[in-house]
């Protein structure tokens, strides 16, 4: 919580020290940290393995109905899902990823990558070792990384509301002992099953990005899954 707190306020240091310069830096790495750092400003027509850990943030930003590619590839959909973001966020809108989208990415994520609000355990309810599903344990446990990334962006398009999740990541052994589906996507570490408020509606308009009202009718009663 400390570490989270001082990335946070170097963050906002920064936007403060920016807005008061009038200057907007564009390169150059942010600051050092635990789980990953950027060496450089990225914008489209950048590629590498640094993309790819942008896209992995940003993945819950794709835009109504589309799926970002985690290539490292930073073409017009990794730009569009920067640009909202950093939009969500209050940063400048341009899609090119520098130092104050970084801090902000920074104070969002723990040392071992996953977000501030979501953690492993949470995801694997079943195993210790993301073991016996449909797909390696290593691409069960890094999908389940990607789905947290989307599930933080849900959050914080709610208001930063906290959300509940009752079963994730299964090996065909516990999946078969919940009566799951024999293509459930728990088995591939990328189904989520959410319990609990908000509604499922209010989770549904989260992702659509509109501000439709829910009806009461409307209210979960069950699981909700993304």
């Amino acid at each position: 919580m400390i570490r989270r707190l001082g990335r946070l306020l170097a963050a906002l240091a920064l936007t403060a020290a920016t807005t008061v310069a009038g200057v907007t830096l564009t390169a150059g790495a942010a600051q050092a940290d635990g789980c990953y750092t950027w060496g450089r400003t990225l914008s489209q027509g950048a590629s590498g393995e640094d993309v790819r850990q942008l896209q992995i943030r940003v993945a819950g930003y794709p835009g109504y109905g589309a799926v970002l590619g985690l290539d490292g590839a930073f073409g017009p959909a990794t730009r569009s899902a920067v640009i909202r973001f950093q939009q969500a966020y209050g940063l400048p809108a341009d899609g090119i990823a520098g130092p104050q989208t970084f801090n902000r990415l920074y104070a969002l994520q723990d040392d071992d990558c996953t977000p501030a609000n979501f953690s492993y355990p949470e995801l694997n309810k079943c195993n210790s070792d993301w073991s016996g599903g449909a797909v390696s344990a290593s691409t069960a446990r890094f999908n389940a990384l990607v789905s947290m990334w989307k599930l933080q962006a849900m959050r914080h398009a709610l208001g930063d509301v906290s959300i509940s999740i009752s079963s994730s990541f299964r090996s065909y052994a516990c999946n078969s002992a919940v009566g799951g589906a024999s293509n459930s996507r728990h088995l591939y570490g990328d189904g989520v099953d959410l319990v609990g408020s908000p509604s499922f509606c209010r989770l549904a308009l989260s992702r659509a990005e509109v501000t439709r009202s829910c009806r009461p009718d409307q209210r979960a009663r069950t699981t909700k899954r993304t």
